[in-house]
């Protein structure tokens, strides 16, 4: 059986990344790998769908029992990829899309060097910032803690095959739906 593809979708927090996902997963028969975060659940997110919320001390047993592919820290909170459920995925021949942050696509690009790794930029920091506040989910220190966060992972993104800009989301989709239906 042919394996799966693995893709990584990353970019700035409000930079339209899960928007992006969930415009292409459907269009182009991806399995969306669902995420395991500390944080707390926002207003209309499902465990299991958004990501698999946990404690902090379940997330660092499963560290000790090597069960991510990768982890990271982000705005104080452990965001990771479970092993098992990716692996399990390609090699059932399915094409998988992770949506994760920068330090985690370094992990993946080192262990699956195959893999899919797309990064998607804001217009400008300004734009950034004003997507963030428009959202309505952080207030002003987060907003700008975020920003600081962001300007850190724009240093990065020569690590991945591609760069698109989200400058207008029907565009931006579309290229990532190009980019990866040629892949």
């Amino acid at each position: 059986m042919k394996k799966g593809k693995f893709i990584v979708i990353s970019g700035p927090s409000g930079v339209g990344k899960g928007t992006i996902c969930k415009k292409i997963i459907s269009d182009l028969k991806l399995e969306y790998s669902v995420s395991m975060t500390t944080r707390q659940k926002r207003d209309g997110e499902i465990d299991g769908i958004n990501y698999y919320f946990t404690t902090k001390e379940d997330f660092e047993k499963r560290i000790k029992n090597d069960e991510f592919i990768e982890y990271a820290i982000y705005n104080d909170n452990y965001y990771g990829t479970l092993k098992k459920e990716v692996i399990d995925k390609i090699n059932m021949g399915k094409n998988i899309i992770c949506e994760i942050e920068v330090q985690g696509a370094k992990q993946i690009k080192k262990l699956f060097p195959e893999a899919l790794l797309i990064f998607i930029m804001p217009p400008s920091i300004e734009e950034l910032r004003n997507r963030l506040i428009n959202r309505h989910t952080n207030d002003l220190e987060d907003v700008e803690r975020r920003i600081k966060i962001a300007k850190e992972e724009n240093k990065y993104k020569d690590i991945y095959d591609y760069i698109v800009i989200n400058d207008d989301l029907e565009k931006a989709t579309n290229k990532v739906k190009e980019i990866i239906a040629n892949k």
